[in-house]
């Protein structure tokens, strides 16, 4: 280091700007790349210089004849709908006028309220809000190539709200493509259930992508970049290894660390060139906040005023709205902001237009900003916005809630939330509308109608439900209401509370406002409906019934949306009591919706009608009214809904035994903590815990089955799988205590559609405990409260229990005859799993009965097929209790069943040909004498041999191979 004489000890010259240092290869990429239309990703972290590189690229390709558009994704709570690629247009073009726009162009109005003199007039509203997202996509489409735009630069993708996200899918799925795309963003900071990755994942095969990763700055890098700073005199290299080491070579805390070490003067001039003071003098700040804090804090007020105010308005800001912001007169204003633009945090992107240069240094600045300023200045931009020609409602709503102002941000809101509505942007809607809520103390009247209008379901996250609550308690704690106002808010906040999960809580607080909330309101007759509803603690179901019965009529004169809800929520409570009434409500629900709103409370019926199809052994109307669920979430962009209709088709899988790449399926939906809700977690969980039990991971499956317990809705089947997992260890008290209260609940209080499971496993633990008089009660009770109803699953189980007690009366005739009649039943809905079970009792029984000529070769068969299910730990159980007992199964199976391998055996040909002959599986058996799973057995491995998936390729596989004599009948379906 160079002696002390050598020191220059004269004031230090001014800070340049840096060069570009470091990226000439990633820029020539970049240059590449785009020669024919492509889309490149930059990936890197905050500070890396993703905007330095976006920047040098525009000013290299401004003397070109194609135009080139930029924007940038805020950092925001709620992203405005397409922001930044509304922000690109409007800064890139003046006007529209002149540009020849079909009629698409008045589809733009909403967004572009600055030009509505100019684009065509609004086209017909659409209905359907995906056709008017695409309508409003074509129109964006259009101004770009009537503005011949060649690239479109989007920054900060991560934060980028959906509507960005699936235009920008839009642009790289047209062929040709429209425009090339550049785009950053922080690859850490994708949300899990973002778009973003499906731009590289499912682009078309002939698209053109280019992935740029930038990396750290070296030693020598940051030597030149530093020195870039300082009027390119040398810097020592000892200095260059010290910065780099402290910043990592990140460009931004290089910079940063410069120009703080300069304020400070510990930079010095030694020897010719530019070195720090002794090592153990100098602080470099830990992170690129505490640097850009420090150097602002050294500012005259003033000044920090000024930064205040830009970093308030989020986003590039003219001068007369930043002087209203500031507060500050406009000869001050125009005395500081000179100094604010020399501190190097701020960079002029047009003519009196500002903004920081980084994300990083504007939220380090916004976020210390004293509380109190801080709202102030929101009230200042709220105002001067609010009096511009055409006020841009979401920035005022942003504004106005930030500042407190309750009925500005409830007006302003309301308006954003129906702009987004009217583009199909349900999701940020109801963003919009969660964060007013969660964020300012509202009056009882407006916070009750907007927590009525938020579609949770089209929230992100798992628990969009806590805030809520606790703003709904607060208003209940902190204001003075009349008891009708109370009421209203007392109703909301129980309404949240079920839906959470939080049941009791939920009913406790709807049954204290029921007797003031208005006779004929949608309000009173939806609280009767909740109360209704079997849940948490159930009630007997007449209690339950009573509460519906005195549910108002859906009268004519509230509004359809309300009459809606209010028809779906009753179908859903009637078929949970039991109650055939309920099918006939469940018709009424239209398959269709005239609106996202509408949507949304379809797509839930569909789903709980589904649900409940389940629970009644209605398989094929479950899957029915899911599916149209589906086709509903995803016409109406309503992504989170997704989960729950995954979730419990997942759980009608299981039951039907489609176990294929079930357990990937739950797991994915279990493991997502942030994105998927807990009630749809815990049905996969559920799903996923039935799976691991038939592969004999127990201890999974009791981690996963406890977990599903948690919701409501689960519970019950919960226990009723831990109590298998018990008996199968022989802890037959603890199979006991886990089904004494679902049992009760189910059969005890007449809720008998969520007794399918736990009926049958309480009745297996009170016959293990020897309380078989106990048994006998519950089943005749189960039977008695099935009764007719046409409800397969249940009568299916009732069947299954009747024969479990018959075995331990030790009637082992009437035993293997109810047994065969319970696998008949099972297999006919199908559920596959439970009808192998009960044929492994019947052949049991026939053992037990001194008849193992007949039963052992039904063992072995079904220990063959529950192999072929996926269910090996029975399998592998079977086949141990015939080894322990001396039947070889090879040997069984040798002597009655020859092995074919891929041939078709002399039984599977003659099910086959039947099937060919156009014959179902009913009748087949009714032909050959024998029961419809053992058709359905030969059927599926007849199909497995031929490598054919559906009963029709396996008729026109018959006759190709020579094994039936003419053309087949079109088979029919399994029955």
């Amino acid at each position: 280091m160079a002696g002390r004489d050598d020191t220059d000890t004269g004031p230090l010259p001014a800070l340049c700007a840096p060069r570009f240092v470091g990226r000439d290869r990633e820029l020539a990429t970049l240059e590449a790349a785009l020669g024919q239309p492509a889309v490149v990703l930059v990936d890197g972290e905050a500070g890396i210089g993703k905007t330095r590189l976006v920047r040098e690229f525009l000013a290299a390709r401004t003397a070109r004849r194609r135009r080139v558009l930029a924007g940038a994704c805020p950092d925001l709570r709620v992203p405005y709908t397409l922001g930044a690629v509304v922000d690109a247009v409007r800064d890139g073009v003046g006007s529209v006028s002149g540009l020849g726009l079909s009629g698409l162009g008045g589809a733009l109005r909403p967004l572009f309220p600055e030009w509505t003199a100019e684009l065509p007039e609004p086209p017909e509203a659409l209905e359907d809000a995906t056709a008017a997202r695409h309508r409003l996509f074509r129109a964006f489409v259009e101004v770009l190539g009537r503005l011949d735009v060649a690239v479109l630069v989007l920054e900060d993708v991560h934060w980028a709200d959906e509507a960005t996200l699936e235009f920008l899918l839009f642009l790289v799925s047209r062929r040709p493509q429209p425009v090339s795309l550049v785009l950053t963003y922080r690859r850490d900071e994708v949300p899990p259930d973002s778009l973003l990755p499906r731009l590289s994942s499912r682009l078309p095969a002939d698209a053109h992508l280019v992935r740029l990763p930038l990396k750290t700055l070296d030693v020598a890098e940051t030597a030149a970049f530093v020195s870039s700073m300082l009027a390119d005199e040398h810097v020592s290299n000892r200095f260059a290894t010290f910065l780099h080491g402290r910043t990592e070579g990140i460009p931004l805390a290089v910079e940063e660390s410069v120009r703080l070490m300069h304020d400070r003067a510990d930079l010095i001039r030694q020897g010719g060139g530019w070195a720090r003071r002794r090592l153990d003098r100098i602080e470099v700040p830990p992170t690129i906040r505490d640097g850009v804090l420090e150097r602002v804090a050294r500012l005259r007020s003033d000044t920090r005023t000024v930064l205040y105010a830009v970093s308030v308005l989020s986003g590039p800001a003219d001068y007369a709205t930043l002087t209203a912001v500031t507060g500050l007169s406009e000869e001050a204003f125009a005395s500081r902001a000179a100094d604010a633009l020399e501190c190097g945090l701020l960079r002029e992107n047009g003519p009196g237009q500002w903004s920081f240069r980084h994300p990083l240094a504007s939220h380090a600045v916004y976020e210390a900003i004293p509380a109190q300023e801080r709202r102030a200045m929101h009230l200042r931009a709220g105002r001067a916005l609010e009096g511009r020609p055409l006020p841009p409602v979401a920035e005022l709503a942003r504004h106005f809630r930030l500042a407190g102002d309750c009925e500005s941000a409830c007006r302003y809101t309301e308006r954003a939330a129906d702009l987004c509505v009217q583009s199909g942007d349900v999701a940020t809607s109801a963003l919009l509308l969660h964060s007013l809520v969660t964020t300012v103390p509202l009056p009882a009247g407006p916070l009750a109608r907007l927590v009525t209008k938020i579609q949770f379901q089209a929230l992100p996250g798992s628990d969009p439900y806590s805030e809520i609550i606790h703003a709904l308690r607060s208003a209940l704690d902190d204001q003075a209401l009349t008891p009708e106002q109370e009421a209203l808010v007392r109703f909301q906040t129980g309404r949240v509370l079920m839906v959470a999960g939080e049941i009791e809580a939920g009913r406790l607080e709807i049954l204290t406002a029921v007797p003031h909330l208005a006779a004929h309101s949608p309000e009173a007759a939806r609280a009767r409906i909740l109360l209704a509803l079997p849940l948490g603690t159930a009630r007997p179901a007449s209690e339950h019934l009573r509460w519906l019965h005195e549910a108002p009529p859906v009268a004519p004169s509230i509004a359809p949306h309300d009459r809606l809800r209010q028809s779906v929520e009753r179908a859903f409570a009637l078929l949970m009591l039991g109650e055939e009434a309920g099918w006939e409500a469940a018709r009424q629900i239209p398959d269709d919706a005239a609106s996202p709103r509408e949507a949304a409370v379809v797509a839930i019926g569909h789903t709980n009608v589904g649900e409940e199809a389940m629970r009644w052994g209605r398989y094929d109307e479950a899957r029915a009214r899911l599916a149209r669920s589906l086709a509903l979430a995803e016409r109406y962009e309503l992504p989170d809904y997704r989960d729950s209709i995954a979730s419990s088709q997942a759980h009608l899988d299981w039951f039907t035994g489609a176990w294929a790449g079930l357990a990937e399926r739950v797991a994915r939906l279990v493991d997502d903590e942030s994105g998927v809700r807990l009630k749809d977690r815990c049905e996969a969980a559920l799903v996923a815990g039935l799976v691991q039990t038939v592969a004999g991971d127990r201890d999974a499956a009791r981690e996963r089955l406890r977990f599903a317990r948690r919701d409501d809705q689960q519970r019950i089947e919960a226990a009723a799988a831990l109590a298998r997992l018990c008996l199968h260890d022989g802890d037959v008290d603890e199979a006991l205590r886990l089904t004494e209260e679902p049992a009760d609940i189910a059969v005890g209080r007449g809720i008998w559609p969520r007794a399918t499971e736990v009926a049958l496993v309480r009745v297996e633990a009170l016959v293990a405990a020897g309380r078989l008089g106990d048994a006998a009660g519950l089943v005749a009770a189960f039977e008695r409260t099935v009764g007719g109803k046409d409800a397969p699953a249940p009568r299916a189980s009732v069947v299954s229990c009747r024969a479990v007690l018959a075995e331990a009366r030790g009637r082992l005739d009437d035993a293997e005859a109810l047994f065969a009649e319970a696998a008949a039943a099972w297999e006919a809905l199908p559920r596959p799993y439970d009808a192998l079970l009960a044929l492994e009792r019947r052949g049991r029984c026939l053992i037990s009965a001194g008849r193992p000529g007949s039963g052992v070769p039904i063992l072995c068969e079904m220990s063959r097929q529950l192999s072929e299910l996926g269910a090996r730990d029975d399998a592998e159980r079977l086949a141990r209790f015939l080894h322990e007992h001396g039947w070889d199964t090879r040997k069984t199976r040798g002597r009655g069943r020859p092995g074919y391998g891929d041939r078709l055996s002399p039984r599977e040909l003659e099910v086959t040909r039947l099937l060919a002959g156009g014959l179902t599986n009913r009748q087949i058996a009714e032909v050959l004498v024998v029961s419809t799973q053992t058709v359905g057995s030969q059927v599926r491995s007849a199909m497995r041999k031929l490598c054919v998936t559906s009963r029709t390729a396996l008729a026109i596989r018959l006759v190709e191979s020579g094994l039936v004599g003419e053309r087949p009948s079109s088979p029919m379906g399994d029955e």
